[in-house]
């Protein structure tokens, strides 16, 4: 795989880490600079932040492949949350929108 990324189950984590790839990527595609990564993520060397970059960017389309189904299974995940607790969602939607029953 790379020095820096291993695959445990199903997802990437950095090597004798439990920070995984896409918490580190999806700062980097906000525009994060890997200095401001490593200061969210301490446990990493600023080399593994961008052997990280490197390993997402050398498989973009496998990897946001990945991420797309990741994203996809968190909204199946959190729609399910809302049609298993009605009561409870629509509770938090209206204080959300400042609406008291």
């Amino acid at each position: 795989m790379s020095s820096y990324i291993e695959q445990r189950g199903s997802g990437y984590y950095f090597v004798g880490s439990r920070v995984s790839l896409e918490s580190v990527v999806y700062q980097f595609l906000r525009g994060e600079t890997p200095e401001g990564i490593v200061q969210c993520y301490p446990s990493l060397s600023l080399e593994q932040v961008y052997g990280g970059i490197t390993f997402y960017l050398g498989r973009r389309v496998e990897m946001d492949g990945y991420l797309e189904r990741g994203e996809a299974r968190f909204a199946d995940m959190a729609h399910a949350q809302r049609v298993a607790n009605p009561l409870l969602y629509a509770k938090l939607d209206e204080a959300r929108h400042g609406v008291h029953a």
